[in-house]
């Protein structure tokens, strides 16, 4: 695709050619029929039903036997309020997510209206009273307005109210402005942003399948079987199994919130910061605490895991960081500092395997929030090889890691070059003069 002037927009010709002027924008209620779904409960749906169940979240809530709409536009209302997302096939939308299609004609009313009288399930008929046929009219096309939307997304999650469970502003979602070209403009842009996100779907699933194959080979390595076969190698062999309270120690870590946070200071790592900040080992710390704060705190020391002892996710609880830092890094309540003499990397990619994850979801306890206590996991057996073994596996799985989760490598770096690239063309390509 050729670079784009700063100024010019990418389809200039056309908007010259059709609307020198500017173009017409018209508030998202003009355009769109707009309308929450229907409330369906949990104990309604089934994973083996065909049509996924949208609500107030990024991914399908469940399965449900039956369709409400298909292809749409769905906003979510709450949980993930503000969230934009294209539906294209059929789907149940709950009462938790908006649902924008475009009006139905005359015409298709009267067609629908005839159906109706000859099929013995009217009451059906009335719920899949939206298809595909309406994916576009005379002034409008609804994948071109979600295009719009989703380049707004974050102007929708600016305007949510309540407390601790926010929700999107109705008001503000009905009268958002939508820029409205010419319908063979509009087409142009649908077309160049589906080939920008068919190229994206197609690099992570490439990219999944490479993680995949990264688990496989993780685990294949660090089984007992393998380190075996690599200690035996070694003159004298040395592979023991041990429990990770043989080899270390757990401390506690406290008192530390992120109220606490400082612009500059001492080093720390916050439980929350392990699910979201941090990969399988880092130099440096995003945060810092006062030397007064710090004087009082747990530390962990260079070659130390950070383990976040509490999660909402089962497979989330006890992620461990290893920590490489020059400075000791103080942590927060709910978090375990495992302290031992190993290849740190070897440790943390020990709580990688599958074996810890069957352990962990054995002793994971809470409702809401879930925690696994210290006396469990000093209990958890590894198979432990000479440290040469451990080097060798590390700078393996390092390459295998780099490859698929390295955002300056890789695939990893390419989808987040194309995704940069696609935002871009994105935002250019939805910038229009509004008309006079």
């Amino acid at each position: 695709m050729k670079a784009l002037n700063n100024n010019a927009h990418p389809l200039e010709s056309l908007l010259k050619q059709h609307c020198p002027n500017g173009v017409e924008f018209k508030e998202l209620q003009e355009i769109c029929k707009l309308q929450a779904g229907d409330r369906i409960i949990k104990s309604m749906m089934n994973d083996k039903a065909k049509y996924p169940v949208m609500g107030g979240g990024t991914e399908p809530t469940g399965y449900y036997h039956d369709y409400n709409f298909n292809q749409a536009i769905t906003i979510a209302r709450a949980g993930s309020a503000g969230y934009v997302a294209w539906q294209e096939g059929k789907f149940w939308a709950t009462d938790v997510c908006f649902v924008a299609i475009l009006p139905i004609s005359h015409c298709e009313t009267s067609a629908r209206k005839s159906r109706q009288s000859t099929n013995t399930k009217s009451k059906q008929m009335d719920c899949h009273e939206f298809d595909k046929s309406n994916s576009r009219n005379d002034k409008a096309i609804l994948k071109f307005v979600f295009y719009v939307l989703k380049a707004n997304e974050y102007e929708l999650k600016k305007h949510l109210y309540g407390g601790s469970m926010p929700k999107l502003d109705k008001n503000y979602l009905w009268s958002f402005p939508i820029p409205l070209p010419p319908l063979e403009i509009q087409q142009k842009i649908v077309d160049i942003l589906d080939a920008f996100t068919e190229l994206q779907a197609e690099l992570q699933a490439e990219l999944q399948a490479r993680r995949k194959q990264y688990e496989y080979y993780r685990n294949k390595l660090l089984s007992f079987e393998e380190l075996q076969r690599r200690t035996d190698m070694l003159n004298g062999g040395g592979l023991k199994l041990v429990t990770l309270g043989e080899i270390g120690t757990f401390t506690r870590g406290n008192g530390l919130t992120k109220s606490d946070f400082v612009e500059v200071g001492v080093p720390c790592i916050h439980y929350g910061q392990i699910h979201t900040h941090y990969h399988n080992y880092t130099h440096s710390t995003t945060s810092f605490v006062s030397e007064e704060k710090a004087r009082k705190l747990k530390k962990a020391k260079c070659g130390d895991l950070v383990i976040a002892g509490v999660s909402e996710d089962k497979d989330c609880v006890c992620k461990a960081v290893v920590y490489l830092g020059k400075q000791e890094a103080c942590v927060s309540g709910d978090t375990f500092i495992f302290s031992h003499s190993q290849n740190p990397k070897f440790i943390g990619y020990m709580f990688q395997t599958e074996n810890f994850n069957t352990f962990k979801h054995k002793y994971a306890q809470g409702a809401k929030v879930l925690r696994v206590h210290n006396k469990h996991l000093e209990n958890f057996q590894i198979p432990l090889p000479p440290l040469e073994v451990q080097n060798e596996i590390v700078e393996i799985l390092d390459k295998f890691d780099t490859l698929a989760n390295d955002l300056s490598a890789g695939l990893p770096a390419e989808i987040e070059a194309r995704k940069k690239q696609y935002e871009y063309y994105r935002e250019r390509l939805l910038s229009f003069i509004a008309k006079d």
